[in-house]
């Protein structure tokens, strides 16, 4: 499914992929240790889910500031040195006494577990070119995989030890694990523009703010609306009626169907334009929760379908914007920063949403969302349509 133009390639790609499957592993710390890290830390749960905002600060710090590292520094080197940053945190987290330590710790995981996230997607891009949108699939996949993984290696923690400490250590040793193979390649480099004509034009890629600025919507919106369905769709069940277990279920099945969606993507990618993939995702978000709302899906069926509509979205989000503008790591810092507000805002209202409408108005908000990102796509098809139509009259 996956091609590569030299060995080198090759080898660098599946180091990537290794990488983000133990990045992937941190990110999903944070679920499963949370009534852990609050007994360790003589906290309530209203007191601990300060980590989710300390985190989310780290991650939109650590999207700016390594975008503009990536653009002067060697990118290996800064991935390199944020690794060493994530396996410090990891070490020391599930040691702290005291909550603000905790907060600070998760802070500085937010910032470096982000900051490996965006370089790694943009040394992959600097790395295929325009031939990175498989690619880019089959590397969120690998975060998905990493995601799936870190409730399992905590249920081993806990029966082999009675410790949670252990899931940290371990995930920290993955993340230490994939350094050094890492360091052992030179690290790809932005791609220049030419001044000749060459034989096979390149694509039009444009440096428009609207154009930046459009994306930047999209992205915020689809990472709203995955954070958003992840993090409330248990509550949602159980305030539906279902019992906890079956609740808790959801999640599974929407993270399940995910990661199978973006391995299904990796050849789509190859087949189909981006805008028909983006369409069909859209198509597919929006029967699941108009058949929510209508009472026509069963609650699992419809975790199912929405799992497969964002599957897809964001790594084909990506490789379109590869595709018609250029990627500094500027832009991919910028995009990552976006992504972390849409995280940061639009899960924060859909508590008080729940609490003033009930749980009808889960599925109207996910209908409403996937509305904005069509309307967003609109735009963006207009904009790109002018910028082609300004570049031929010149």
């Amino acid at each position: 499914m996956l091609h590569f133009s030299s060995a080198y390639h090759r080898r660098l790609t599946w180091t990537y992929f290794g990488l983000f499957i133990s990045i992937g592993m941190t990110g999903g710390l944070l679920g499963p240790a949370l009534p852990h890290l609050a007994s360790a830390s003589g906290s309530s749960m209203s007191q601990i889910a300060v980590l989710f905002t300390a985190r989310a600060m780290g991650n939109m710090s650590g999207a700016l500031v390594t975008g503009l590292l990536m653009d002067r520094f060697n990118g290996h080197r800064v991935l390199l040195i944020m690794g060493i940053l994530t396996v410090a945190g990891l070490a020391l987290a599930p040691l702290s006494p005291l909550l603000v330590l905790l907060a600070l710790l998760f802070m500085l995981l937010g910032f470096s577990e982000v900051s490996l996230n965006a370089g790694g997607n943009t040394l992959l891009l600097w790395l295929h070119r325009d031939a990175a949108g498989p690619n880019v699939s089959a590397l969120h996949f690998c975060f998905s995989v990493g995601n799936m993984l870190t409730p399992l290696v905590m249920v081993a923690a806990l029966s082999l030890t009675g410790q949670f400490h252990w899931t940290f250590w371990v995930v920290g040793l993955c993340v230490a694990g994939m350094l050094w193979p890492l360091s052992r390649f030179a690290s790809p480099t932005m791609p220049r523009a030419t001044c000749g004509v060459s034989e096979t034009p390149a694509p039009r890629k444009h440096r428009d703010p609207l154009l930046l600025g459009i994306f930047l919507l999209l992205f915020a919106l689809y990472v709203g609306i995955e954070v958003t369905f992840a993090g409330w769709v248990t509550a949602y069940g159980a305030l539906s009626g279902l019992p906890d277990e079956q609740a808790t279920l959801l999640a599974t099945l929407f993270w399940l169907a995910l990661s199978a969606g973006r391995l299904l993507a990796i050849p789509l990618l190859r087949w189909c334009a981006p805008w028909q993939i983006l369409g069909a995702c859209l198509t597919m978000g929006l029967a699941a929760a108009s058949g929510w709302h209508a009472g026509m899906l069963s609650l699992a069926a419809g975790a199912l379908l929405f799992g497969l509509s964002a599957s897809a979205f964001f790594p084909t989000l990506f490789a379109l914007c590869n595709h018609t503008m250029v990627m500094r790591g500027r832009t991919t810092g910028a995009i990552f920063t976006a992504a972390g507000c849409g995280a940061l805002i639009i899960p924060s209202l859909t508590g008080p949403l729940l609490d003033t409408a009930g749980p009808g108005a889960f599925p109207v908000l996910l209908a409403s969302l996937w509305l904005s990102i069509g309307l967003a796509l609109c735009l963006l098809t207009l904009r790109l349509r002018t910028l082609a139509r300004s570049a031929a009259d010149f």
